[in-house]
């Protein structure tokens, strides 16, 4: 291939296949044989899927175990500004060269053969995690976990399940259990897993299939325990308790999170040191950001930004939580989505924690809800609601009426990705 930077490679590989989700393995089990089975040679693998807290999950387990010295590869998506972000190598973002070659590899390797970008994209982040000396290998799910591109490693150190909740019907089925299964589809025989809370629908599946599996599963409520107490996070296992600070990412459903990556690192046998700074250390960008610089936050220098990227009811039910806890001051809400999801079941919930909401589309996004389309759903779900052309518009109109508003910007991660590249 003629080669060239990461984005006009990436720009070709986008051409690969007619659709954006093809869930299969057959492409990318054909690829990685083309390229020497790369996934056979990755440092121990923790895999994680699940609905909701992937993310902030695995940033919280990586933070634990770079604190006890280990190097760490780490694989996430989507990204939100530069398409390096999903790709950490020994604990440092991909470098353009790098990622570079490594797609460039992979791209001279498939042919021109039909392939998503998603399968390619994943394809290149495994070649590069094997070529590069790590202790430990973190990969994040992108969508569902049996069919997922990550799927391809026969005997992880780890697997985890974070919340599952009803999200991508389209792909992974309509009920809870059918989505559960999907996920658990991760599971591999003889290796323990990590369960974080689940509703009872979704619980049975995991253990139904861990049982066949023979893997040894480590359950909320059964194995593990976790909540704050009195401005605390308690965690209590069979290895005793641990009386740890709140997590630094913002949410109360954070607490969760931090028991599921407290579960993981207790299992793997890293002390309490590695414990506390994976509940203190660990970052997660658009996650219920603060943003405290940037032309936005200048244009409203009184207002308290924040920026979070969660999409699905789950996610809109967590952020109303989050919310709720928050002292209080006026709250107005800047929403973006798009039209594959249930904007419905996530606005719901926050209708109660705002004072008003300003509806934009998301730049550049051909699945965008338009910005009336946003807006007549959150009427629907009881906001006092308005379009505007882009959230600095939306912000500034704001802050001409409440200056010292709290500001949430929210409904995407491509809107939160937006917003982070267009505030620097």
């Amino acid at each position: 291939m003629s080669g060239g930077s990461s984005d006009v490679i990436l720009e070709r590989m986008m051409s690969l296949h007619p659709k954006v989700i093809d869930l299969t393995l057959d492409r990318v089990w054909r690829l990685l044989a083309a390229l020497g089975h790369p996934e056979r040679a990755l440092p121990p693998v923790i895999h994680v899927a699940g609905t909701n807290g992937k993310g902030s999950t695995q940033a919280m387990i990586r933070a634990g175990l770079e604190q006890a010295g280990k190097t760490v590869h780490a694989y996430t998506s989507p990204h939100l500004v530069r398409f390096h972000e999903r790709i950490r190598l020994a604990g440092e973002l991909i470098s353009e060269p790098a990622l570079a070659a490594f797609l460039d590899e992979c791209e001279t390797a498939n042919g021109g053969e039909g392939i998503t970008y998603f399968e390619i994209t994943t394809c290149a982040a495994i070649l590069a995690f094997a070529r590069t000396p790590a202790d430990f290998t973190l990969l994040e799910v992108g969508l569902g976990g049996r069919l997922d591109a990550t799927n391809v490693v026969d005997s992880p150190a780890l697997t985890v399940i974070t919340p599952v909740s009803i999200d991508h019907q389209q792909y992974l089925g309509e009920t809870l259990a059918e989505i559960a299964g999907e996920k658990a589809g991760i599971l591999k025989r003889g290796v323990p897993c990590v369960a974080g809370p689940q509703e009872d629908e979704a619980l049975a599946v995991i253990e139904d299939k861990a049982a066949r599996l023979g893997a040894p599963l480590l359950a909320y409520g059964q194995h593990w325990h976790v909540a704050e107490d009195r401005g605390r996070l308690i965690y209590q296992d069979e290895n005793g308790l641990l009386d740890l600070p709140i997590p630094n990412l913002p949410g109360a459903h954070q607490v969760q999170n931090a028991g599921a990556a407290l579960a993981a690192l207790r299992h793997l046998g890293f002390d309490e040191a590695a414990c506390e700074a994976a509940v203190t250390r660990a970052f997660w960008p658009a996650r219920m950001q603060r943003l405290r610089k940037g032309p936005l936050t200048e244009a409203a220098p009184r207002a308290e930004l924040w920026l979070d990227g969660g999409h699905n009811p789950s996610a809109g039910e967590a952020l109303a939580a989050t919310l709720a806890r928050m002292p209080k001051r006026p709250t107005r809400m800047i929403c973006g989505m798009l039209n594959t999801k249930d904007i419905g079941g996530y606005l719901r919930p926050l209708s109660a924690h705002a004072d008003q909401l300003i509806a934009v589309s998301i730049p550049g996004e051909k699945a965008t809800l338009t910005a009336k389309e946003t807006r007549d759903a959150a009427r629907a779900a009881g906001f006092a609601a308005e379009t505007a052309p882009s959230v600095a518009d939306a912000l500034t109109r704001i802050v001409a009426e409440e200056p010292e508003a709290r500001v949430l910007i929210c409904g995407s991660l491509y809107l939160a990705g937006t917003v982070l590249r267009d505030n620097g």
